[in-house]
């Protein structure tokens, strides 16, 4: 086989641990995230480690024994399996090695937006919408949870009640004014 499509190295193994489509952090950003986020993450990479990899390493182990490995199924979806799983684990453990907790039920009470805020907010038409400002690993949009570095958190960010700020969209700059400002209890 031609060298020119083999690993050199492990180093270049590690290369490709963020898997396509997860939003990446920007250089020297914090990775901001809510308790319950930081949690959930938490509970997945420990559930990966102390349940899932162990019983893929029992299924691979067991295939790795029945002999010829070339064709054997459980053997090579095992070790596919594996090493999502592994790489599902490496990039769990960079982000909870560099997430910074924030809560957000510090600025109970506050109308300024900061992480973890839920607003509402109405644009020129007087359509009003609400998102949730959250982490950049834990935000979902069809649960009207924005990413901190999302446009729209990045325009609202810092702004109070009442303000007018400009939201930049591929249509063109759109004007929304904040018309509410809550945060979760404690």
């Amino acid at each position: 086989m031609n060298k020119a499509f083999t690993r050199e190295s492990e180093a270049d193994a590690e290369d490709d641990d963020d898997a396509p489509g997860l939003p990446a952090l920007p250089a020297g950003a914090r990775n901001y995230i809510t308790p319950a986020g930081y949690k959930r993450l938490r509970e997945e990479l420990m559930s990966l480690l102390d349940v899932e990899r162990p019983k893929v390493v029992e299924v691979v182990s067991w295939a790795a024994k029945n002999g010829d490995r070339s064709e054997n199924g459980d053997y090579l979806y095992g070790k596919k399996r594996l090493r999502e799983i592994d790489r599902r684990i490496r990039f769990l453990t960079r982000r909870l090695d560099i997430a910074e907790v924030a809560d957000p039920s510090a600025h109970q009470g506050n109308e300024q937006v900061f992480f973890g805020a839920t607003v509402t907010y109405a644009n020129a038409r007087g359509e009003e919408r609400s998102v949730t400002i959250k982490g950049i690993d834990e935000a979902d949009s069809l649960a009207g949870e924005v990413s901190w570095i999302s446009p729209i958190a990045r325009a609202l960010l810092k702004s109070r009640v009442g303000d007018e700020v400009t939201l930049i969209t591929p249509a063109g700059p759109e004007k929304i004014e904040v018309i509410e400002v809550v945060y979760p209890g404690a």
